[in-house]
């Protein structure tokens, strides 16, 4: 038996419509489903055909012998020229990954408020990895400076704001504990208490663990010297 292709699917809003109309449909339901007025406005596609993706890369040379392309289907992985400059930001500065971020679009056009050519400090933006891989990207398009050249000149004006960061930050911490403040203990601070109890717990079970096999030996010990006496009261 040949199969066929399946168009329930395709017609369910056709068969829904059909079922609302006869006097035999189900009275509980008083009005249509929630999905009836939407797909009457906004109907599926009735294409059956995939059409090939459009293909991101450098064509590729055709197969000889008349075989079939692999993935043909599939989509191919689009990749921004951001995408390598930013691999190479966050694998030799790791640490930036453990900084929280916000991302906030108030428009969704706030990069076009953007000015990379006043520096890595831009308006509603923290100081991040994606300041970095801005300003490169736009020293190599405008500039015409070397992938290297522009990283190189970047990663200095980074460290430096990182820099200025820390002491405003250090320098607001003294004035406020010179005023009464309280300051509880930082990530640091508080790895370090886990990282002890841990110790201590460990440690205590590691007490008990050698208690017993002292125990087991000493019992062992015991029995070999009763049975050894047995051995000689029988002699």
């Amino acid at each position: 038996m040949a199969r066929g292709r399946q168009l329930v699917a395709a017609r369910v809003y056709q068969r829904t419509q059909e079922h609302l109309a006869t006097p035999i449909f189900d009275k509980k339901l008083n009005h249509a489903p929630l999905w009836f007025q939407a797909v009457s406005q906004i109907p599926p596609a009735e294409v059956l055909t995939r059409p090939y993706p459009v293909q991101h890369r450098e064509p590729r040379v055709p197969l000889r012998g008349g075989r079939r392309p692999r993935n043909l289907f599939r989509p191919t992985r689009i990749e921004h020229p951001e995408d390598r400059l930013r691999d190479q930001f966050y694998r030799d500065h790791p640490w930036e990954l453990a900084r929280p971020k916000l991302v906030l679009e108030l428009d969704g056009l706030d990069a076009r408020e953007r000015d990379w050519h006043k520096g890595l400090r831009q308006p509603g933006m923290a100081l991040s990895g994606e300041s970095v891989v801005q300003r490169q990207l736009w020293l190599m398009e405008t500039r015409g400076m070397t992938k290297h050249a522009a990283y190189d000149k970047v990663r200095k004006e980074f460290y430096k704001l990182r820099q200025m960061e820390e002491m405003e930050s250090r320098i607001a911490v003294e004035e406020a504990r010179m005023y009464g403040a309280y300051f509880g203990k930082n990530n640091l601070q508080v790895g370090m208490q886990i990282e002890d109890a841990t110790y201590e717990g460990w440690k205590n079970w590691a007490g008990i663990q050698i208690e017993k096999l002292e125990s087991e030996r000493s019992a062992a010990y015991a029995n070999v010297v009763d049975t050894s006496e047995d051995v000689e009261n029988a002699d």
